[in-house]
């Protein structure tokens, strides 16, 4: 028995040792992460919500529309070099919307453009009657079927480059047609020729590099592949990237009014930005909250356990060390609920210690032996701590549940900490603080039951 437990002991104190040097800084790089992952809340950035508009949808094929449209707008952020960018889908009574967090991105307008920018490029005719740039619409056969469909770039191809014309040496951002657009194309720039074709991204024109809209004459039959001139080369790159990450298949914008609704594409129906400044004021606040209820929780335990208390801190300090490298290497998304998840998970580590001190006080004052006293009062607060756990785990995952489909970040923040905590304080509780009790009972350095805040039998 004995040596099992100091091979535990050279395991915990190894984990200790590797966790520590892992979250050691926690700013910077250690074994390819970059510190902890902070939310909004705390690092500051930007919280879009869009509503996406899925009427032209088949409602079986929505959810697997949505999926995929969140994972195109992850690819394109990530295009943007935003590190640590979430996007949710949430659904609502039939509607959908995508929740896109920008951390680092703290001007509101900013954001909103660069989410403007996962938007398709549409081709525009002018309109005569209309006196204003109206979609080019055209036919294509899809299954044995003849349909309208908007010229856009939802019929690119994913090859989109950029190159420099021979002559001009100006940036030009090529393209090729798929099936649909091959034929829409030929259809559109046939009737065009001679006459103007504009380029709109989302609901406003493209700017050349004079900030003019671009709207090129169109002189030949467009087949295969097309070119667009006019751009800047970090707007043209830009583009290319956004076009080669994939096409959104639905409009996104908000609902107005009632029935009938209007949907305006590309204006977000919710929008909130965090100052970094307000960020850090909230991790400082944290911090010293933190600090305060460990503190207070060092000396209650000490004053009241004695040494059983000493060993509960070492646990203690133990658990938060490991919890807080599960944090970076999971990556958790660390959140100001989620701050306050994990100082109540850290309440709740000492408390399983709470339970089983009791029992071994109980079983001290029975008359028992310090080593059967400690491994009984180990077995029968378990059942406690277990059944309080479990009803604790139950509670998170319903929270984490409701958090998704309500698009509640915060709140799945707060209950993922909590259940990661509370998942390993039940190892820190029935492994760690066992393991140093036993080899310190089983060495009899501290023997005397005073040391455990018990009085020898026989005195009062």
């Amino acid at each position: 028995m004995r040596s099992r437990n100091i091979a535990l002991l050279i395991v915990i104190l190894a984990l200790f040792g590797l966790t520590l040097w892992f979250i050691t800084p926690l700013d910077r790089s250690v074994l390819g992460r970059d510190g902890l992952r902070l939310g909004l809340d705390l690092a500051g950035g930007s919280y879009l919500i869009y509503q996406a508009d899925v009427t032209d949808i088949d409602p079986a094929a929505r959810d697997e529309t949505m999926r995929g449209v969140k994972e195109i707008i992850e690819s394109r952020v990530d295009a943007l070099g935003i590190a640590e960018s979430i996007v949710q889908v949430k659904r609502f009574e039939g509607e959908y919307s995508i929740a896109i967090q920008l951390p680092g991105i703290a001007d509101i307008e900013e954001a909103k453009t660069m989410v403007g920018l996962v938007t398709v490029l549409e081709f525009r005719e002018w309109g005569e009657s209309e006196q204003e740039w109206i979609p080019a619409i055209g036919t294509a056969t899809v299954n044995g079927e003849q349909k309208e469909f908007v010229l856009s770039s939802r019929y690119f191809k994913e090859r989109t480059f950029v190159t420099l014309d021979d002559w001009t040496r100006s940036p030009l951002l090529i393209f090729e047609w798929d099936e649909i657009g091959r034929q829409l194309s030929q259809q559109i720039t046939g009737r065009l020729l001679g006459k103007q074709l504009a380029i709109y991204l989302g609901d406003e024109p493209l700017l050349d590099e004079e900030g003019r809209p671009i709207a090129p004459t169109v002189q030949d039959v467009i087949t295969e592949s097309g070119q667009i001139s006019g751009l800047g080369l970090p707007t043209a790159q830009m583009l290319s990237r956004f076009l080669n990450a994939g096409r959104i298949p639905v409009p996104l914008g908000r609902w107005v009014g009632d029935e009938p609704k209007v949907f305006e594409p590309g204006v977000p129906l919710y929008e909130r930005t965090v100052d970094a400044t307000l960020g850090r004021d909230s991790i400082d606040k944290s911090m010293l909250a933190a600090g305060i209820g460990i503190v207070l929780l060092v000396i209650f335990m000490l004053v009241y356990y004695r040494f059983l208390g000493l060993i509960a801190c070492l646990s203690l300090g133990i658990y938060g060390v490991v919890l807080l490298a599960i944090f970076k290497m999971v990556p958790v998304t660390l959140t100001l609920p989620g701050v306050a998840g994990f100082i109540l998970s850290l309440g709740m580590a000492v408390d399983a210690n709470v339970l089983i001190f009791e029992r071994i006080r109980e079983e001290l004052r029975g008359g028992r032996s310090l080593g059967a006293a400690v491994e009984a009062g180990f077995n029968r607060a378990w059942t406690a701590i277990r059944d309080s756990n479990i009803t604790t785990f139950i509670a998170c995952f319903v929270l984490i549940w409701l958090g998704g489909e309500l698009g509640a970040l915060m709140v799945r923040g707060f209950a993922l900490t909590l259940l990661i905590g509370v998942a390993l304080s039940m190892f820190t509780a029935i492994v760690v603080t066992r393991t140093f009790l036993r080899l310190i009972v089983g060495s009899h350095v501290v023997s005397n039951p005073a040391a455990y805040g018990v009085r020898p039998i026989g005195t009062k």
